[in-house]
């Protein structure tokens, strides 16, 4: 009877393996066959890759290949990426494809994102898919009023044209999913820091809020500067808080990643926005009020101008230029008595950095500055740059207050350096300089404009 047992038991454990193996390697044909379906809407030549993602076990691996193979032929690789989405099990790759893919005009897209938004098991890939729907009927709206706002335009009503602007704003913020009221969007009167006869000294400085010790040895290079020969003020240049900006004016990272950095100079810091800036719905908003909880940082509205000393400032939010803001920009301008006027926001119009020319900024906002400004500063690029001018319109870049990229030289180039560091600006009636100076304080370059407009002097290396 035992040995009758355990021959039974051993015949049923046989089976039991047999049924497991048998489900096993039904489950593995089926995969196999999934892969092979999925493959077989790429391109022969893209196959190779294809595969490399479907093997690849590592998720964010995974996820950058997605992403890659997307933005290698967008058409050819759509239907192959939408098949991933509904199969993969790793939520941070169906949430990569659906950032990719989302303002990508194919009709399965939408089909993708209403069945995510309603049913994927991940609750943030949800939140993802509805919010990319909501950006794309908002999106679509917005164009209308677009056309409307060219319609007003071409027909020369100055009126209309002012009032669709101001309405372009409020939309610019409901299409980005930006909790930002319009009143912080509008720039509060003229105000100025210090009298017209004085002379200034102003740190720049953009591309720094990480938190690292980079960030921090920068910090304390304008800390040493600032008490060598004081700054009256400080501005920055955008991207004041990566990934995504700040949650609220009571996030925790404002003591860390700004008091403890800059506070220590005992100057007001008067901010722009970024696109990195723009990344939280509350962000910009938190931005503009934490204003009235520091006893430096400095934010009156997304845009606004001020005047100290020779010079007239004018802070801009570059992320996205609405018409209101350049029908601002261009009256304050005209408006102006200042001896130099001072344009900075965070994305440059020309570069030899990584991020290359912005056609979008040398198309909407230089026009504006021709022959009305004499510098415009950004960030963007994270390195130093003195590009060649346009007019009396100079160039500069000082985006490497906490990040850094390598930069080679181009044709626009006067200037161009990676490294780590910040901008002075010096203004009296006869000249302004902007200065390059690293985390050893050391000076890496210098250029001065001369009140004439037409005699310009160097000190150091023009390139190095």
């Amino acid at each position: 009877m035992r040995i009758r047992m355990i021959v039974i038991l051993a015949l049923c454990l046989l089976a039991a393996n047999f049924i497991a193996d048998s489900q096993a390697g039904l489950q593995s044909a089926s995969q196999t066959t999934t892969a092979e379906s999925q493959l077989n809407k790429l391109p022969p030549e893209l196959r190779d890759k294809g595969h490399q993602l479907l093997s690849q076990s590592e998720e964010l691996r995974q996820a950058n290949l997605a992403k890659e193979l997307f933005r290698s032929n967008r058409a050819a690789t759509i239907e192959f990426l939408l098949a991933v989405l509904e199969t993969d099990p790793s939520a941070r790759v169906r949430a990569t494809i659906l950032e990719e893919v989302k303002r990508f005009p194919h009709p399965q897209v939408r089909q993708a994102l209403e069945r995510h938004a309603a049913s994927d098991a991940d609750a943030k890939v949800a939140i993802l898919a509805l919010e990319t729907l909501r950006y794309q009927d908002n999106f679509a709206l917005a164009g209308l009023l677009q056309q409307r706002l060219e319609m007003a335009r071409r027909s020369g009503d100055e009126q209309q044209y002012r009032l669709l602007a101001k309405e372009q704003e409020r939309w610019i913020s409901l299409v980005g999913g930006t909790m930002l009221p319009t009143f912080m969007q509008t720039p509060p009167p003229l105000f100025s820091l210090k009298a017209a006869g004085q002379p200034i000294r102003v740190l720049a400085f953009g591309d720094f809020g990480i938190g690292t010790p980079a960030q921090k040895e920068v910090a304390e290079a304008m800390l040493k500067f600032h008490r060598r020969t004081p700054f009256d003020f400080a501005i920055t240049l955008g991207d004041n808080f990566y990934p995504k900006g700040m949650e609220s004016p009571s996030d925790p990272r404002w003591k860390t990643w700004w008091e403890e950095m800059y506070a220590p100079l005992g100057i007001h810091f008067y901010a722009s926005l970024g696109n990195h800036d723009w990344g939280l719905g509350d962000s910009p908003a938190a931005e503009i009020l934490y204003t009235q909880k520091s006893p430096s940082w400095r934010m009156p509205a997304t845009y606004y101008t001020f005047t100290a000393g020779p010079a007239q400032f004018f802070a801009l939010d570059t992320n996205e230029i609405s018409a209101a803001q350049l029908l601002w920009l261009e009256d304050e301008l005209k408006k102006s008595q200042a001896r130099w006027k001072i344009v900075y926001g965070h994305h440059p119009g020309y570069s030899e950095g990584q991020h290359r020319d912005n056609p979008r900024i040398i198309k909407e906002l230089l026009p504006v500055l021709r022959d009305r400004a004499d510098i415009y500063l950004a960030g963007h690029d994270h390195d130093m740059q003195h590009l060649k001018p346009e007019g009396k319109l100079h160039f500069f870049v000082a985006g490497s207050g906490g990040q850094l990229r390598p930069i080679t030289p181009g044709p626009r180039s006067l200037f161009a350096k990676s490294a780590r560091g910040f901008a002075v600006l010096e203004a009296d009636a006869n000249r302004v300089r902007v200065s390059f100076i690293d985390t050893n304080v050391n000076q890496l370059y210098e250029y001065s404009l001369m009140r004439e407009g037409a005699t310009a002097t160097t000190s150091l290396s023009r390139l190095k």
